[in-house]
């Protein structure tokens, strides 16, 4: 309940926010009508699309996104209509396309709603969907939550419930701000008696809003311009309604080297609560055992592995066909650097116990939409060497099932199919072993090897240099950006050009045209650039190529300079590297003392993709 609270109030505060006020000109032109037959069915509307759309947007599939791309696009020409009708009365007999006649009947049904007892409920709702299609509210805390745990953790009627609630909470802001206002514009037209130079100034605000939105200011310009912020005030919200555990632990993502899904973006929470449900299966998240535990818990029985979209180099498995093996089940993702430098020990212990009875199962579950593509991952794993079994869980099914919530996860099954242990991030690589060891002597096998492997990683799969780590994983997309050099931020969504200034530690920024985006920010123009003032041996950047996929080539510089001895090992000593594909790209490790840099990568060639930044 508190969840939702919180979601109705993030939206209420709405109506402070620079996003809403291309909004405002549909609802003020509803200033007149009946409130219950014109003004609340056009809200119920908005509110009900914006909560269908934002659900399909962030269940991340391609196909819904295109959707709602094609719905603006409508409901853009539609209320152009509607406002060249507010302007233009007469022209409304002359209007013979079907979206501008039903736009007539939109603004007609409202004026014979006002004069007779003619129902306006069906034009104003149908009003309000296409109001819906264009709001775009800014990101605050509020939504980003929601839409971040909405995409990670796949659909379910809570979520719509809690998007839903949301947009209910700013259909409240506006229905106040209609009330006052309204009776404003009513005084106005009776006091003046200048109501049809009213109806025209509503009408010009109608088509001013749908130009702003038609070409991105009213994610662009709005947001920088405005005075009104309300992330403040939502994260406010979030501190004081969030129940939290009091026994949950908190620490630093470079230490523990996991990441919470839909957590925040310098640190996550692992939650000391022991009852993880997963679907039918309570899984008991007890405390992991000391190195050399005689006793490992039972925390649950293993989950389902089904939902996966592919497998790769396997049949798919199943719970009941690994009865009698020891299993090791590891979350992960391709781009996700904790996860690469995990990746050599759990190879090295699929090749040394596999004749054993040890079956390892890689579960790659995607953080960013282009790491869904099944080719991307394919070369990925050829890449990384990896030769088990691997689940495409692109939907997060059995991400789900296990209850999961960080990258890389590693799960530990006995011969009887129950959960003994698990671990979540980097490190405790040799208890790790000493548990497969013991489950497979659990399991009757009598030549258990007793060492413990000797893993020489090279390149980005090298241990991090932990000690040195005081930059944090930082993403580039506003949904979950921070730090941007400029307190102002990013311009969202709409192409914009910046220009260079000082960062201090952890700062970063851009160069050049670039259009920032909810997960990526994309290069307009060439010659642009990004800029991070960092503390690490290592920096690494999650890049891609553009739509056509062409190679992007870069120049890399550390404090103005080439890099030298410490360039990483998708660039040279000059500092030249090219994008070729969506993944993590090395581009600095450090030779010597570490100490703070400014890292630049300038590139030659338009349409770059930048992701997040990590560091080791």
């Amino acid at each position: 309940m508190i969840l939702f609270i919180l979601a109705y109030l993030g939206g209420v505060l709405t109506i402070v926010s620079p996003c809403i006020l291309p909004v405002l000109p549909f609802v003020f032109a509803r200033a007149g009508q009946p409130f219950l037959r014109s003004t609340l069915p056009m809200l119920v509307g908005m509110a009900a699309t914006f909560a269908a759309v934002a659900t399909l947007a962030a269940l991340g599939g391609g196909w819904a996104v295109q959707a709602n791309e094609y719905g603006r696009y409508a409901a853009m020409a539609l209320l152009a209509a509607f406002g060249i009708i507010l302007l233009f009365p007469a022209l409304s007999d002359h209007l013979t396309r079907p979206i501008v006649s039903l736009g007539a009947r939109l603004s007609q049904s409202a004026d014979k709603g006002a004069r007779t007892s003619g129902s306006t409920i069906a034009s104003s709702l149908l009003l309000g969907i296409a109001t819906g299609l264009l709001w775009a509210p800014c990101a605050g805390p509020v939504l980003g939550l929601i839409l971040t745990g909405a995409a990670l953790q796949g659909a379910s009627v809570g979520t719509t419930l809690l998007l839903l609630f949301y947009a209910l909470g700013a259909a409240t802001s506006l229905a106040l701000a209609l009330l006052v206002g309204g009776r404003v514009y009513q005084v106005m037209k009776r006091s003046l008696g200048v109501g049809e130079w009213l109806r025209r100034g509503v009408g010009i605000a109608v088509l001013v809003a749908v130009v702003a939105i038609g070409l991105g200011l009213d994610t662009g310009f709005l947001t920088r311009a405005s005075v009104a912020s309300t992330a403040s005030l939502e994260q406010s919200l979030i501190d004081r309604l969030r129940p939290q555990e009091p026994s949950s632990v908190v620490m630093s993502k470079n230490d523990a080297g996991a990441m919470m899904m839909g957590g925040g973006n310098d640190q996550m929470m692992m939650s000391g609560n022991p009852t993880m449900m997963s679907g039918s299966n309570a899984m008991m998240m007890q405390a992991k055992p000391k190195a050399g535990a005689d006793v490992l818990p039972v925390e649950g029985t293993m989950p389902s592995l089904d939902g996966a979209v592919q497998w790769l180099n396997s049949q798919p498995l199943s719970v009941a066909a690994l009865k009698g093996k020891v299993v090791l089940v590891d979350f992960w993702t391709y781009s996700c650097i904790n996860c690469i430098r995990a990746i050599p020990y759990v190879k090295a212990w699929a090749e040394k116990y596999k004749d054993q009875g040890l079956v390892v199962i890689g579960v790659h579950a995607p953080e960013f939409a282009f790491e869904k593509n099944v080719d991307n991952v394919k070369k990925a794993v050829g890449d990384l060497g990896i030769t088990y079994p691997v689940a495409i869980d692109n939907d997060y099914a059995i991400w789900r099932a296990f209850d999961n919530q960080y990258w890389p996860a590693h799960y530990f099954i006995d011969a009887q199919g129950r959960v003994r242990h698990h671990h979540f991030g980097e490190g405790d690589y040799d208890q790790s072993e000493r548990v497969i060891q013991q489950l497979l002597a659990e399991a009757g096998k009598s030549n258990v090897a007793g060492d413990i492997v000797d893993v020489k990683a090279t390149g980005a799969e090298a241990a991090s240099n932990a000690n040195d780590v005081q930059s944090p994983e930082t993403y580039v997309g506003w949904q979950r950006s921070e730090h941007f050099v400029d307190a102002k931020g990013t311009v969202n969504d709409a192409p914009h050009v910046y220009a260079a200034a000082e960062p201090r530690l952890n700062e970063w920024g851009l160069t050049g045209n670039w259009t920032v985006g909810a997960e990526n920010a994309d290069m307009n123009d060439k010659d642009g650039s990004v800029y991070f003032r960092f503390h690490a041996r290592d920096l690494h950047l999650v890049l891609g190529p553009g739509a056509d996929g062409k190679p992007v080539r870069f120049t890399v510089t550390i404090d103005g300079k080439a890099p030298g001895d410490s360039h990483g090992v998708d660039i040279d000593a000059d500092g030249n590297g090219t994008v070729t594909g969506q993944r993590l790209y090395q581009l600095v490790r450090q030779r010597g003392s570490v100490a703070d840099h400014t890292f630049e990568i300038r590139f030659l060639d338009p349409g770059v993709q930048a992701y997040a930044f990590t560091f080791g």
